[in-house]
């Protein structure tokens, strides 16, 4: 039997709480965790009870939901948001923030329960693809080089040259300890499989870092840090769960 999905609620009216309470537990696979009636408490909310689902409204008091939405891609990127509120004219603002979807007040149980089921499918996809897969491993560069092609050419770099990896815009770039600079149109996720897990560590959805080359982590806000590099000027985020599991790994 899989686990349930953790779900967290947040809504300054309690009416609509208990609304989508029972919506969500006719639903199969799910586990309500915790409920918020403002910004704050869901910040609370999400960092002690890790959900992987996040039904939230727009408007609430203290900080507004995509405010949040904001925070919580910090903390965990992986979470998915589902923005539920009687105002469409937040849906941009919404999108921004990658949630998953935007329900509108009153809600059909028909597109609820739509929502839930795809948000199913996303959350065991993203659990699975954890899994490692022994018979099949995953192919790592040849003597310690890793090809890239990009738009002049084809370069070889010395894997241990490479201080971060960074998403920006629709590319993936790649910045090495020599200053060098170098541009693909390869996934942040590909990249990350391409290289020793052992020495990069994916610290946010936008970024990759060697290990070796982290030269000081410093605050940035509640839940974000900014990781210092060796051999570069650039800098990279690195989530608040992601730090905790770093400093596991030197401890």
């Amino acid at each position: 039997m899989e686990t349930p999905i953790r779900v967290v609620i947040a809504d300054d009216n309690a009416d609509m709480r208990r609304i989508e309470r029972m919506m969500i537990s006719r639903a199969e696979g799910f586990e309500i965790v915790g409920e918020a009636e403002d910004g704050v408490q869901l910040l609370t909310l999400v960092e002690q009870e890790k959900p992987q689902l996040v039904f939230l409204d727009v408007e609430m008091p203290g900080k507004t939901g995509v405010e949040c939405a904001r925070v919580i891609q910090d903390m965990n990127p992986a979470i998915v948001l589902i923005f539920a509120t009687a105002h469409d004219e937040y849906m941009g603002d919404a999108f921004e923030v990658y949630a998953f979807d935007y329900l509108l007040k009153p809600f059909k149980k028909e597109r609820v329960m739509q929502t839930l089921e795809r948000a199913k499918k996303r959350i065991r996809h993203q659990t699975d693809g954890e899994t490692p897969l022994p018979v099949h491993p995953t192919p790592h560069p040849v003597s310690g080089r890793l090809m890239l092609h990009h738009k002049d050419g084809v370069s070889f770099l010395n894997v241990s040259d490479i201080v971060l990896v960074q998403r920006e815009d629709r590319t993936t770039v790649f910045y090495t300890a020599s200053g060098e600079r170098y541009v693909t149109s390869d996934s942040l996720s590909d990249t990350e499989a391409r290289l020793d897990s052992s020495i990069f560590f994916r610290c946010h959805k936008s970024y990759i870092i060697n290990l070796n080359h982290i030269k000081n982590i410093t605050p940035y806000g509640r839940w974000t840090y900014i990781v210092h590099l060796q051999g570069t000027e650039q800098d990279a985020l690195i989530t608040h769960e992601k730090y905790e599991e770093l400093e596991k790994m030197f401890s």
